[in-house]
């Protein structure tokens, strides 16, 4: 450090990026990349932020481009015109993954089910449909809330409750089973399932979603691609709210939840079938949109990602400002720093100056304070 001399400089580019590919913290990347042009370009050009952006969320590896909607890449005709477009291309995509990273990290969590797709069954339509799931209370307008399925004689025959959920593109970190508790039978039995387990996807066909599948009764199963499966969750025979926490946060991209109850354990009295009884249903995540969304391209299979850089500094800005609207301050990580030192850590110097080894202890104290 007395002599200021770059040791990266004296290293083989393989080298070099090998020691710069074993940094695990976003954090420490950022950093890195702003010690000089020389690292810079070695993150950059790499693709070290996209790398370790998928290694945190495994479920980004099927993304295949990104584009910024406001700054579209128009093609060239020379190849200097082309290199140049390519060398902003990869620039915007780095930032682009920096910014990603800190969103799935620190947007505000907050309720992510917007509307319920399909039940696998539904003894009673409409009064025990699946609507009912939505709303947290034991009673709308005099009435129970539930979801009920048919009845089996099978203790071991499933269902599933699919949701469509805020955004195309969101990050779960935990969801909410409510079993219902039937107070109007004999003994007040709880209809609860033995296990649940979650899954996130997309559609197969897009336009095969405009269908109302609660209306007809039809089951939407086949109709989705399952990206995400998790674990089996046991349920506890309980009239109370239960909490599932996602072993790692699930970047869901196609915006679709299913909830598949495995195992009946309360019998009706009336017919002796097994049954399960839903009250509420509830994802918890952070909505990435409108800084971030996805589109799909049937034909090509291809998932090409939108980032709106104006739209994420508005609402880093509004994080940072405390004016977040997250269900709880406690949820949220640590932020890093403050937005414009953020920003001008991350941003490309399009003028090609280098940071001075003087100036990084300032940058660092300033990022992380």
């Amino acid at each position: 450090m007395e002599t200021q001399l770059d040791f990266v400089q004296w290293l083989h580019t393989d080298m070099a990026l090998k020691i710069l590919s074993c940094l695990d913290d976003f954090a420490d990347l950022i950093r890195a990349s702003a010690v000089s042009r020389l690292w810079q370009n070695i993150v950059i050009s790499n693709g070290l932020s996209k790398k370790l952006c998928i290694k945190r969320f495994p479920q980004l590896s099927c993304i295949t481009r990104i584009i910024e909607p406001n700054h579209n890449i128009m093609p060239a005709g020379d190849d200097q015109a082309t290199n140049t477009i390519e060398r902003v291309a990869v620039k915007r995509d780095h930032l682009a993954y920096v910014s990603l990273f800190r969103a799935l990290t620190s947007f505000p969590q907050t309720y992510c089910i917007a509307d319920p797709v399909s039940a696998s069954s539904t003894d009673n339509y409409p009064q025990e449909s699946v609507m009912n799931t939505l709303d947290p209370r034991d009673r709308v307008l005099h009435r129970y809330s539930y979801w009920s399925s048919k009845g089996s004689d099978n203790p071991d025959t499933p269902e599933t409750l699919i949701y469509n959920l805020t955004a195309s593109f969101c990050i779960i970190t935990e969801i909410h089973l409510h079993p219902f508790q039937a107070m109007f039978h004999l003994h007040f039995p709880i209809y609860s399932s033995k296990f649940v387990r979650f899954r996130m996807g997309h559609p197969k066909c897009w336009n095969e979603i405009d269908r109302d599948f609660i209306e007809v009764q039809e089951c939407a199963d086949d109709k989705f691609i399952w990206t995400y499966t998790s674990k089996m969750f046991p349920v506890a025979q309980e009239n109370r709210l239960q909490r599932f926490e996602l072993p790692e946060p699930v970047v869901c991209i196609g915006g679709y939840l299913q909830v598949e109850l495995l195992g009946r354990v309360q019998k009706q009295e009336d017919d002796d079938k097994y049954y399960i009884c839903v009250a509420h249903v509830q994802a918890i995540g952070r909505q990435l949109s409108p800084a971030f969304c996805v589109e799909f391209s049937e034909q090509s299979n291809n998932v090409t990602l939108k980032y709106d850089a104006k739209e994420f500094e508005d609402k880093m800005q509004s994080v940072c400002n405390g004016q977040n609207g997250s269900l709880s301050t406690s949820l949220l990580p640590v932020a890093w720093g403050n937005l414009p030192d953020f920003i001008h850590i991350v941003q490309v110097h399009e003028d090609g100056a280098e940071h001075e080894w003087g100036d990084i202890d300032w940058i660092i104290d300033e990022f992380l304070n």
